[in-house]
């Protein structure tokens, strides 16, 4: 298959790996105190934050500058002894979360030919939310000019009988040491026998698998995005665009055809789907209630229900004939139509506490959203295609991938320059 490959992996070559290592920039949005602690915690140390805009920080800071920065950093990193540099690698990792569970991962790099995120796809990696195109130029912007990439990117295998884990060797450790903010522990090791993952993952597509999870062989789906689909949607879009200026033998190792990534078996016991919630700001709570209950009358009944939630009302609506993707959509329409007529602005929160909290206050409303089963995901993408926006998360906050591991992604710039 050849879908999932190892990778010229680039890892940090520093004293301090919990200042290095910060989580995903689309964490924590609506908690700028907490980029500003990590701030405080990286502060004059060499660090992935330096190398991201998070987007609590979007319209505080003026993009365009940020952007020079980051570039300024890769190429000071590259040039200057930061990372050190591990040849066609798999990394097994191992992510003790903040509950105590351990979450197995493997760090190698997607082959995007085999990736179509558009609607209908039944390309074998796929995204399994619907991805919204405007947000793909300021990615790309970055990417084309970027030395380096360095994803949060989650992707899922469907692998109930533990091939692709089962089959990880683990040789020399690369790293060992505590996240910062409350991000648990990782560890990190190279891997012995890249062959016998490479089988492993094959057997994932073999078609009595197949026929065995979702009852047929055609357009089989062995992976899905689970958390970055944008970032790899951004990726495969540069990649379609510089593809034709390319020759044929340059279009088969060019680094933009691949995108970095940690693949996590779904049936683990530490992968978890926690839903994304929904704050509305600047609003009025009782006229909020009053018109979700207006606007979702003809579909109550026994079924997957929401929770309204402000500062001195909490309401349970229960909604039939729902798919859980229907159910999110219909959501968002709602809250979509609601801001048009009466104002305010929305955020998708993650953590039950974390929305209950925000829409406590007087002027605030949140939609607490039920939680997807694990069995609902590959099933749903195989037969219906992806999730709507922003519909389940991986784990809480803390729990998301940490930046870490980096890949060269400029040809022009060479592996020698990073080795030290």
């Amino acid at each position: 298959m050849d879908i999932f490959r190892p990778a010229d992996v680039l890892l940090p070559n520093v004293e301090d790996m919990t200042a290095w290592s910060v989580v995903a920039c689309d964490q924590f949005t609506s908690e700028p105190e907490y980029w500003q602690q990590v701030r405080k915690i990286a502060e004059d140390k060499p660090s992935a934050l330096n190398m991201i805009l998070p987007e609590a920080e979007l319209g505080i800071k003026d993009t365009e500058t940020e952007i020079k920065k980051i570039y300024s950093v890769m190429r000071s990193y590259l040039e200057n002894g930061v990372f050190t540099e591990l040849k066609d690698s798999y990394v097994y990792i191992e992510r003790t979360l903040s509950d105590g569970t351990v979450r197995p991962g493997l760090v190698g790099m997607l082959d995007l030919e085999a990736y179509d995120w558009t609607e209908g796809s039944v390309s074998p990696i796929r995204a399994t939310e619907h991805t919204v195109e405007d947000r793909l130029p300021p990615r790309i912007r970055v990417r084309e000019k970027a030395l380096v990439e360095m994803p949060h990117i989650m992707v899922f295998i469907d692998d109930p009988e533990d091939y692709v884990f089962s089959s990880v060797k683990k040789g020399k450790l690369l790293y060992d040491f505590e996240l910062m903010q409350h991000g648990g522990h990782i560890k990190g090791w190279q891997v012995l026998d890249n062959a016998a993952v490479e089988a492993a993952v094959d057997k994932l597509g073999d078609k009595d698998e197949l026929i065995k999870k979702y009852g047929s062989a055609d357009d089989p789906i062995v992976f899905a995005i689970g958390d970055g689909n944008h970032s790899v949607a951004a990726a495969k879009q540069y990649w379609e665009e510089i593809k034709p200026m390319l020759s044929t033998e340059e279009r088969e190792t060019h680094p933009a055809r691949f995108v970095l990534c940690e693949i996590n078996n779904i049936h683990s016991p530490a992968i978890t789907f926690e839903p994304i919630h929904k704050v509305l700001f600047d609003t009025e709570p009782e006229q909020f209630i009053s018109e979700a209950k207006k606007y979702f009358a003809d579909d109550v009944g026994k079924g997957k229900a929401i929770t309204i939630v402000t500062h001195d009302v909490t309401e349970t609506i229960e909604l039939a004939d729902m798919t859980l993707g229907e159910l999110i959509d219909s959501c968002e329409s709602f809250c979509k139509a609601y801001i048009e007529r009466f104002g305010g602005r929305i955020d998708y929160i993650h953590g039950d506490e974390e929305c209950i909290g925000m829409a406590s206050k007087e002027h605030d409303a949140g939609i607490l959203m039920p939680r997807m089963k694990k069995s609902e995901l590959f099933t749903s993408v195989y037969k219906s295609g992806p999730f709507p926006k922003k519909s389940f998360s991986i784990g809480h906050g803390p729990d998301k991938r940490y930046y870490l591991e980096c890949r060269i992604i400029n040809p022009c710039h060479k592996a020698e320059n990073v080795i030290k």
